[in-house]
């Protein structure tokens, strides 16, 4: 029987990409799932999908991780139904493609919103739970963060950056009471998350297809599934010891320096 079997675990950005593998993933062994996401109809899916491949238990949550309220519902409807919270994974995260002469508050509000805010408080929410089942949390960084930048990226780098930071924050403020932060920071995964920054989608394909020449080992792009197994890792017990830990999934890019 898998650890995971049910354990309620919390996942944002829950309706496509990563979020939605881990939670497929986490399905098969048995996991209570709370699942947030923007798109009703596309969660929707995805928690069908879950019940068929044997999860316990799953509840939707439609909202926006950028509202105070919505973050607010996720624990509360969480809570309500499960009673309690063992994983909380961070994946809700926005990109944003835009020229340092053209962007505007409000799309630097956006991003850092959703990427930085939104995290650190669901984490607050979710304490008083982790703290009861010295649960834990896996934050969805980039190699971004600090590997690569590229013209056009200044406020969605930054965002990635400081998402890096408040996980080691939080895992020194918080080892205390026996809960472990990391964050798994992935290079060039292809899913739509091109495209929800504002790429078109042959723009999509040509940066994709870029970025795949600067993995060094196997010269390829992230598989979703690769990135799904960090997150399972660093949320299991194999990792009893390991907190603060930014694990980039990168196929060697960060060594290039590019």
């Amino acid at each position: 029987m898998s650890e995971f079997a049910s354990k309620v675990v919390v996942i944002t950005g829950a309706s496509s990409g990563i979020g939605a593998a881990t939670a497929k993933e986490l399905s098969k062994q048995g996991a209570l799932l709370s699942l947030t996401g923007r798109n009703e109809e596309r969660l929707a899916q995805v928690v069908d999908e879950c019940k068929k491949l044997g999860a316990k238990d799953v509840i939707q949550v439609v909202g926006d991780v950028s509202k105070q309220e919505d973050l607010e519902r996720i624990i509360k409807e969480t809570a309500d139904k499960f009673g309690e919270i063992h994983v909380l994974v961070n994946n809700a995260g926005l990109g944003l493609v835009v020229p340092i002469a053209t962007f505007t508050l409000d799309q630097f509000d956006r991003c850092f919103n959703v990427n930085v805010r939104a995290a650190l408080y669901l984490t607050k929410l979710a304490l008083p739970y982790l703290e009861k089942t010295k649960g834990n949390i896996v934050n969805i960084s980039s190699t971004g963060s600090t590997t690569y930048a590229f013209p056009g990226c200044c406020i969605y780098n930054g965002a990635k950056a400081a998402c890096d930071h408040i996980t080691k924050a939080a895992a020194l403020e918080l080892a205390k009471s026996g809960i472990r932060v990391n964050a798994v920071n992935p290079a060039g995964v292809e899913t739509n998350f091109a495209v929800s920054a504002g790429l078109t989608e042959e723009q999509s394909k040509a940066l994709y297809a870029q970025q795949a020449k600067l993995h060094p080992l196997n010269e390829r792009n992230i598989k979703v599934e690769e990135v799904v197994d960090a997150i399972l890792f660093l949320a299991s017990d194999k990792a009893t010891m390991i907190t603060g830990s930014c694990l980039r999934v990168d196929g060697g890019r960060a060594l290039t320096g590019q």
